[in-house]
């Protein structure tokens, strides 16, 4: 063992008198310029691809149907006040609700059944009540609150739901009183 010792003496012994290997810096690798792709524009004559197509909902007429069946329902007292609120989107995309419910409250303002809340009074109505201007009644218990504060004795509840690019719209009328549901109706909307 004491061989060994001394063996691996030597060895550094006669590594450690060796000069050093002498370095050099590096030198630095020349840029690389990448070149964007050219941008074309088309030619004369060629045609440019249009954009996609965007299918609308013909709110007006998917609304119509359901509206007329709900002011037929039964147990519906004629000169009732009715609130109506916005038009959730439970789609699994993005939806024009804001346009949807422009589209219900147009659709029920000409009929002798209902007296409408008015989009001012409930704006009011959800700021004295602290509720947020955006929010969807979703809480039926706000939506009593709200409809009783408001003096509305219905309240409509409207619902997309499904594929956004062919929704089904759900409605429920409710009776404030009770909170019984006195109507429901489904359709499709169209194109």
């Amino acid at each position: 063992m004491l061989l060994a010792f001394v063996l691996a003496g030597c060895i550094n012994n006669q590594q450690s008198q060796q000069p050093p290997a002498p370095i050099e810096p590096a030198q630095p690798a020349p840029p690389v310029v990448v070149q964007p792709p050219p941008i074309t524009s088309p030619q004369p004559g060629e045609a440019v691809p249009p954009p996609p197509k965007l299918k609308s909902i013909d709110w007006d007429a998917s609304l119509q149907p359901l509206v007329k069946q709900m002011l037929q329902a039964q147990g519906i007292t004629p000169g009732s006040v009715l609130l109506v609120d916005r038009i959730k989107n439970s789609t699994n995309g993005s939806l024009q609700a804001a346009k949807a419910t422009t589209a219900l409250q147009n659709a029920l303002a000409n009929n002798n059944t209902f007296t409408l809340v008015t989009p001012q009074q409930l704006a009011q109505a959800k700021q004295t009540l602290g509720l947020s201007p955006e929010d969807s009644l979703s809480s039926r218990s706000k939506a009593v609150g709200l409809a009783r504060y408001v003096g509305a004795q219905y309240v409509l509840y409207s619902n997309a739901q499904g594929d956004v690019k062919s929704p089904e719209l759900q409605m429920q009328l409710m009776l404030v009183q009770t909170g019984e549901i006195i109507w429901s109706g489904n359709g499709s909307v169209q194109h």
